[in-house]
């Protein structure tokens, strides 16, 4: 299921999130202020040409751009008859840094049990952010043992790097 946020109200959050303001995007796509202003108020669309440019200044992709990302599942505890079994299931972590670097890993659950039993390192999860360097991956499993799904992690950090944690 995809957000109702418009592509007008995307295009401000990102900019934002990125701390630019109307002027500094506008001469960073060399379009003016008014343009950027129209595409945030939903009034105009930016040209085709921009959209990888603006998806690259704002740090995603255009796809994400132009159709937002899908809902996050928000954590819960799933009844012993929903629950999938850990080789059906995808652990899924998303940084989105604020130098603009971005982070998808996808890991199967199987998988990660199998190295956090037999002590072997998964280079994935001791990525160089210090946030998820630091979380107890063992404890998470836990939980998704005991049929806790969902959005598990959702950090922004003081300098504006963002990390979700989700379990599906």
């Amino acid at each position: 299921m995809m957000t109702t946020e418009t592509l007008g109200a995307r295009l401000q959050r990102m900019r934002k999130q990125k701390n630019l303001t109307q002027d500094e995007v506008a001469e960073r796509l060399n379009v003016s202020p008014q343009a950027v202003s129209k595409w945030e108020n939903d009034q105009s669309c930016p040209d085709i040409m921009l959209l990888p440019q603006i998806a690259e200044l704002y740090g995603t992709t255009t796809d994400i751009l132009l159709r937002g990302e899908p809902d996050v599942p928000e954590t819960r505890l799933a009844p012993p008859e929903e629950r999938k079994s850990f080789h059906q299931m995808m652990l899924r972590i998303r940084v989105n840094s604020s130098d603009g670097d971005i982070v998808r890993v996808n890991l199967p659950l199987a998988l990660i049990k199998i190295c956090l039993e037999s002590g072997l390192a998964i280079p994935q999860l001791q990525m160089h952010n210090e946030i998820i360097g630091n979380i107890d991956w063992k404890q998470i499993m836990l939980l998704v043992e005991q049929g806790v799904i969902g959005k598990l992690v959702e950090v922004q950090s003081a300098d504006g790097d963002t990390v979700e944690i989700t379990v599906e």
